[in-house]
């Protein structure tokens, strides 16, 4: 008997965990859990960036995409300054705390895109060329993992990593 294809409601919802996974390598969760302050804008000899660089970076790319996704009007950061934080090192903790809940807020905006029936994932976004919503999910989730593996790297080389 030949399978049923997935339903639409269980491709979001597999997407929207995709936005957060942790299953293959390490989450946002455990990345971020227990860095030692001052350590944060540290960039190791042979490393271009440090655990700030990397998140500010990707805070601001994924604000970036969601905002593209949703605002005609949005226009994005220059490229590339406007995507990466000017100083290796946060301000003070506050910064950090800040930027960590921003990362998460934005995760879970766009998971709630995601999981929106009324978004047609495969349907051009007017104001682009070409992007859909699910290659902005795709986009989003990619580039999310990619700076992940290399915020654990840097972690590893100060010494401050536990985790697998």
């Amino acid at each position: 008997m030949p399978k049923k294809p997935l339903s639409e409601k269980a491709v979001r919802e597999k997407l929207s965990e995709f936005l957060n996974w942790g299953e293959a390598h390490a989450d946002w969760k455990s990345a971020l859990s227990g860095i030692e302050e001052g350590k944060r804008g540290i960039r190791p000899e042979g490393i271009p960036h440090s655990l700030w660089d990397l998140l500010e970076h990707v805070r601001i790319a994924q604000w970036d995409i969601i905002e593209f996704t949703k605002n005609p009007k949005y226009k994005s950061p220059d490229w590339p300054a406007g995507y990466w934080p000017k100083s290796p090192a946060p301000p003070d903790a506050a910064a950090w705390d800040k930027s960590v809940k921003e990362l998460f807020k934005g995760i879970k905006e766009l998971q709630k895109i995601t999981l929106d029936p009324k978004v047609q994932l495969d349907q051009k976004i007017p104001h682009g060329t070409g992007q859909t919503p699910l290659r902005q999910i795709l986009l989003l989730a990619d580039h999310n993992a990619y700076h992940l593996g290399q915020f654990v790297l840097v972690r590893r080389a100060l010494d401050d990593w536990k985790g697998n």
